[in-house]
């Protein structure tokens, strides 16, 4: 499936105006794995190039809750109070259950009473499909604000006595806020496609319907990761280079162009060779596999998020992110990147947003209650009375997010997003 969506109807354009990441704490060495299986440091780098990852040994640490965190995070960079999302689109191959769907836990952990709410299974290609849906969401004039989330806890589902897996895989969050503009750029084109006859390269093939889960499934490891590397490498050195080339002529756009390429964080060596076969020199491909191995779908928001901190984008950069995955898919987007990377938020930004937060965990909590209390303690109108005093907090929040400091109420706020500045002026332009 390939969409040329730089041009879009009605002058509405799909912008990237927020971004962040989660990783949990522990940090997990090859050296240490040394002591589980039977590896090496430099066999894992030879062939590999990851040194360490992230792993969420914390049973409170989910899917969810980092993508919940990578969430907070990008809303706070695009300063977009979170009543204002539309939509939620978590794209991951860890789900917390089969249903409900993850993005409906985060949405709940966000306070997102206004958005919609679903799940995307494409594997480490899913971020880069969930743009091309944030895109069309916003294209259609269905959705202002889209968060879209790649969030990973792999290390639940790998066989830790696998040394072929085990050493590649880790957990994190990346996540993006994309917004409707009338100003040209953002997301320009996308590129997704499929070859499902390799559905069994890459799989996890027991807990579906197809191999539910018995006392044998679970004896002889059939609820984690299996893969054929060696296929898996001949697809994706071939696929990351044609699937770049055609966005970009999609875009209009060739490689010279490109400013910097984000691919999915895989293997040194499938970015090296895949880099190799577009020409591109070393400098305009970014990599941080090192620090925090394959964390799948999480692993292109996770460095895009470090290449803005390394200074590595900035405004009308041409950007591509690229990648592939268990399918098999395939995925990539050109990006004329449209706001300052630079960013600063208040204190008092912060301090409301937090009690925001706040006040919707306590919301959660009395809804989650009414709907275990039925029809108990019914007031007149027939609302439970947990139901009650849930509105009344979102009513809260709702005057909280209104609300701003006294100084800068008193006097006009400088705009700081320049990208805003662009919207209020094309605004004023277009003939009603």
């Amino acid at each position: 499936m390939t969409t040329d969506l730089g041009m879009m109807p009605f002058g509405r354009y799909a912008h990237i105006v927020g971004w962040g990441k989660a990783l949990p704490d522990r940090v997990v060495t090859n050296h240490e794995l040394e002591q589980v299986v039977d590896t090496s440091d430099e066999w894992i780098r030879s062939r590999t190039g990851i040194q360490q990852r992230r792993i969420a040994v914390d049973p409170g640490e989910t899917t969810a809750t980092l993508a919940a965190r990578a969430a907070r995070e990008a809303l706070e960079v695009a300063d977009i109070p979170v009543s204002k999302v539309d939509m939620i689109i978590v794209s991951t191959s860890s789900p917390e259950h089969t249903f409900p769907a993850t993005a409906c836990i985060v949405q709940d952990l966000l306070g997102a009473v206004n958005a919609g709410a679903f799940d995307l299974s494409a594997a480490c290609s899913g971020f880069v499909y969930g743009l091309g849906v944030a895109k069309g969401l916003i294209a259609s004039g269905q959705a202002e604000n889209v968060l879209v989330i790649g969030a990973e806890t792999l290390s639940r589902i790998t066989d830790w006595s696998d040394r072929n897996t085990c050493v590649l895989f880790g957990d994190g969050a990346g996540a993006v806020l994309v917004q409707s503009s009338p100003v040209p750029g953002g997301i320009l084109s996308t590129e997704m496609g499929c070859d499902g006859s390799g559905g069994d390269l890459l799989i996890l093939p027991a807990g579906g319907s197809k191999m539910p889960a018995t006392l044998e499934t679970v004896a002889s490891g059939q609820h984690f990761i299996k893969m054929n590397g060696r296929a898996v490498f001949r697809f994706a050195t071939r696929i990351m280079a044609e699937a770049t080339r055609k966005v970009l002529d999609k875009a209009g756009l060739t490689v010279d162009d490109v400013d910097l390429v984000i691919p999915h964080q895989a293997n040194e060596r499938i970015i090296a060779v895949s880099m190799r076969n577009l020409k591109l020199p070393e400098e305009k491909v970014f990599r941080n596999l090192q620090y925090y191995g394959n964390t799948s779908t999480a692993s292109i928001p996770i460095a895009l998020c470090e290449a803005i901190e390394q200074d590595r984008i900035k405004q009308n950069d041409t950007i591509v992110m690229v990648g592939f995955g268990a399918g098999l898919t395939w995925a990539g987007t050109a990006i004329k990147w449209g706001v300052p990377t630079e960013k600063e938020v208040s204190f008092w930004r912060a301090s409301q947003r937090s009690a925001s937060y706040g006040l919707s965990r306590a919301r959660s909590q009395l809804l989650r209650l009414s709907h275990h209390l039925g029809s108990n303690l019914v007031t007149e109108e027939g609302d439970s009375l947990p139901q009650v005093l849930a509105k009344r907090l979102e009513e809260w929040r709702k005057l909280l997010e209104s609300e701003e400091p006294l100084e800068e109420a008193e006097e006009a706020r400088p705009e700081t997003d320049e990208l805003h500045q662009q919207n209020a002026s094309t605004e004023e332009k277009t003939p009603e």
